[in-house]
């Protein structure tokens, strides 16, 4: 299905962008403005599309920069959804008092009301709207029902224009949200052969199958790959240290962009600046490195070969 006619946008390559720095980090410490144009003029230089997870500070100075600046960046807005319901199967801890449970709620809707009404606000910037972010998946942290999510859906699109989606990882799309996906406008998949151990060899034919398994599921609706990258570090948990390296790297995101590009997928890849606030404080923690620049905005071996970029000291 042609992305273009469905979102109403030109075909453009997509990138997941958050420009939090050194000692930043969300409802924290968030980046300057000053930052925040510095990282869009470098995005805007490779990508036309970028995705924002959350309506928070960090999310309204990109919408402000990109029309203030008359900057040639579409943005596809997320709101973030807290847990709603508790889950014991999430590793790190998704288990929730009913008094959590009540103000998360109340969270969640604050953030809906405000992708509403920035939806409404940003007409010019937004081209599309992403309800919740791995919301559904057997191991989330911020785990939300099938029902609220549809009810949340629901209420964004009776008072916005743009197409609505749910970022989610592959596998729920294939039975537990089936019912989800009759009040979207398009489905957002998430795939990662380096989460699930798949060699560098095989990386792209699995990505491939997870995105064949959904279309075909749902053969009347378009598919967008809202997250797929490959690492740069680790630390031995969750995959082998040595399948992550910049050398990697590149080879999945040339050849992701490559049968992406032939095949008309709108690929938001993760992601473009590394985050160090992210996971444990450990400094290989793999969470903290799947850029395509290093957290000083140099590029890795992905980028390196981009005019205009000098060899960077990292690699």
């Amino acid at each position: 299905m042609d992305y273009t006619k469905v979102l109403s946008i030109p075909k453009g390559m997509a990138i997941c962008y958050s420009g939090f720095r050194e000692g930043q980090r969300p409802g924290a410490e968030y980046p300057e403005r000053a930052q925040i144009e510095e990282d869009l003029h470098i995005v805007k230089n490779h990508w036309a599309y970028i995705r924002l997870y959350s309506c928070d500070p960090h999310a309204k100075t990109v919408l402000e920069v990109i029309r203030d600046e008359k900057l040639p960046l579409k943005v596809m807005l997320g709101a973030y959804l807290e847990g709603e319901v508790s889950n014991p199967h999430c590793p790190w801890g998704g288990t929730f008092s009913d008094e959590q449970i009540a103000k998360n709620k109340k969270i969640n809707q604050q953030q809906v009301d405000t992708l509403i009404r920035w939806a409404n606000q940003y007409q010019e910037v937004i081209f599309s709207l992403a309800v919740g972010n791995e919301s559904c998946v057997d191991w989330s942290g911020n785990m939300v029902s099938v029902d609220a999510m549809i009810d949340y859906v629901n209420q964004v699109k009776a008072v916005t224009k743009q197409p609505i989606t749910f970022c989610e990882n592959y596998a729920p799309w294939l039975d537990k949200l089936a019912p989800l996906v009759e009040v979207l406008d398009f489905i957002s998949i998430h795939t990662y052969p380096l989460w699930e151990n798949i060699s560098i060899d095989h990386a792209l034919a699995h990505t491939k199958s997870n995105y064949q398994q959904v279309s075909e599921r749902y053969p009347e609706k378009l598919v967008v790959i809202t997250e797929a990258g490959w690492a740069t570090k680790a630390n031995g948990r969750g995959f082998p240290q040595a399948h992550a390296n910049v050398v990697f790297q590149k080879m999945y995101y040339d050849a992701l962009c490559r049968w992406t590009d032939e095949n008309n997928i709108l690929t938001f890849v993760f992601e473009a600046f590394d985050e160090p606030w992210k996971g444990s404080s450990d400094p290989n923690e793999p969470e903290k490195h799947w850029g395509l620049f290093y957290e000083d905005r140099t590029p890795k071996m992905a980028l390196e070969a981009f005019p205009g970029y000098k060899t960077n000291v990292h690699s």
